[in-house]
């Protein structure tokens, strides 16, 4: 196999694992951004409800303010009902108080139902709390992680590009400019391998002669569907696997 084509084919590797992590580390912010997303959602949920039960309480505040008023209502008509001049006026004041005191029955069954409305809602607002303290630290876990990863992978982009450097400096200028400008041009894959008479990428069968030319490895030569750089990996037989010194 000619050094350009070895060189070739570990540039691919190299880049290949090079686009793997690049868009490992883009993928990190998206992921973090999805997550804090959900937290300020949860977070607003939250709010709601706290809210929720603060109204509640105002609400039945307010109601037990009416109940004094009309305790008071009752109170004061009782003392005028006393000075009554008369049968009617009396029956009036009568009057008057039965509906202040169905005014409170009802203000008090009002309460009622808000005190039973409070109960879930105080529950809810207690595990929403408990939620959102978990959720908070499971997502500082992950921007961590995310920090430390991307830490790594920026590590290792940068020991696969030094690599990089030193084979192409070992390349022929030209060769590694057709690499650069197929891999460009076809989606970041400049060399196939043929495997079984076809091009592992495009898997268009080659022709028998093209094949047999590939196969002598003193050339560099293309794929005639995609255009991608070809080698030819002859298959090891028996004797090639096995070590000297034990066919020996």
């Amino acid at each position: 196999m000619l050094p350009d084509i070895k060189h070739a084919i570990r540039l691919q590797l190299l880049d290949d694992r090079v686009a793997v992590l690049t868009k490992e580390i883009a993928a990190f912010p998206k992921h973090i951004a999805e997550i804090e997303k959900k937290l300020d959602a949860h977070q607003r949920r939250l709010e709601a409800d706290r809210a929720a039960v603060v109204g509640n309480a105002k609400e039945r505040k307010r109601l037990e303010g009416d109940i004094q008023v009309q305790e008071q209502k009752i109170s004061k008509l009782k003392g005028q009902m006393m000075e009554a001049k008369n049968n009617e006026q009396y029956t009036a004041f009568q009057h008057e108080i039965k509906f202040a005191e169905g005014e409170i029955g009802r203000i008090e069954d009002r309460i009622l139902e808000l005190m039973s409305e409070s109960e879930p809602l105080e529950k809810n607002v207690k595990a929403a709390e408990i939620d959102l303290a978990k959720e908070k630290k499971q997502v500082e876990a992950e921007k961590v992680v995310a920090k430390d990863r991307t830490a790594a992978d920026q590590k290792e982009i940068d020991t696969l590009k030094t690599e990089r450097t030193g084979i192409v400096k070992e390349m022929t200028p030209a060769v590694f400019s057709e690499y650069e400008r197929i891999r460009k041009g076809r989606a970041g894959v400049a060399i196939a391998e043929a495997v079984n008479g076809r091009c592992s990428k495009c898997h268009i069968t080659l022709r028998p002669q093209f094949l047999q030319e590939l196969k002598k490895a003193d050339k560099i030569m293309v794929c005639e569907s995609c255009k991608r750089m070809l080698y030819y990996n002859p298959p090891q037989s028996f004797e090639d696997l096995v070590p000297e010194s034990v066919r020996a």
